[in-house]
């Protein structure tokens, strides 16, 4: 297997060494139902970072520096995804922390994304697939904004891969919301090739208009580890996405 190093060693001496990006904390919630947190929890160890488990009953997010909502079926997707999991104790913080000066930047990975639209805290909703199946595959994503909290180690236009796996995956808005989103630049990733869910405008992912609060439907925890990642293109092109983080956390801590 192929060993990675993590950014913080490799770092050590360079921009960012006030404050070791091992010592950023990067929060993973975990739901009843929840089943990409640990993958989540990885991704973040590997990007250098230290993971912190989140229980959705806590009531204090802790000294955390980002929160990821990961992927799964939280409360088994009773009622509509994403519907109970945004009544949690700790998305009441996560809304507040997210909402404050400090502007806590928070990542809604699939389940997540639901989660994130159900709160208002993204704009939209998700519905079923529009060909109503399980759609699991290696999708091409276009980086359309790399100036969130999320994106900042992508370009702008880059190309990515990564896994997808979703039912309730297609994306929906009013198109008066569809074109704020396309005007303010919060469109933050698209689907590239092939729309494997209906979403509109093929839009595969969001930004609120601060760009520290990101949900996607494509999981870039499942493409960090090389070996372990899609078949097409590079296996840990979704790594970015935490070292994106960090290096905001470390910019924003010098």
């Amino acid at each position: 297997m192929t060993e990675l190093p993590l950014i913080g060693e490799a770092t050590a001496a360079g921009a960012g060494a006030e404050r070791s990006l091992a010592g950023a904390k990067i929060g993973v919630v975990t739901f009843p139902g929840t089943l990409d947190d640990r993958d989540a929890v990885r991704a973040v160890r590997l990007a250098g970072a230290t993971p912190v488990a989140l229980w959705h009953a806590d009531t204090t997010l802790g000294d955390v520096d980002a929160v990821v909502i990961p992927g799964g079926f939280s409360y088994g997707d009773y009622l509509r995804a994403g519907a109970i999991a945004r009544f949690a104790p700790l998305m009441s913080r996560i809304i507040d922390a997210a909402n404050s000066d400090a502007k806590l930047p928070v990542l809604g990975i699939c389940n997540g994304f639901q989660i994130l639209t159900e709160s208002h805290m993204l704009p939209g909703s998700m519905i079923k697939n529009d060909q109503l199946k399980f759609m699991c595959r290696d999708q091409l994503l276009r980086v359309e904004n790399n100036t969130t909290s999320w994106t900042g180690d992508y370009a702008a236009g880059q190309e990515i891969t990564v896994p997808l796996k979703n039912q309730d995956g297609q994306y929906i808005a009013d198109e008066k919301t569809l074109d704020a989103l396309e005007a303010e630049g919060r469109v933050v990733f698209r689907y590239v090739g092939f729309n494997p869910n209906g979403s509109r405008r093929d839009i595969a992912g969001i930004a609120n208009a601060a760009g520290n609060v990101v949900g996607l439907m494509p999981h870039p925890e499942h493409a960090v580890e090389a070996g372990f990642g899609p078949e097409i293109g590079s296996d840990t092109e979704g790594l970015g996405f935490f070292t994106s983080v960090l290096n905001k956390i470390v910019g924003d801590n010098k």
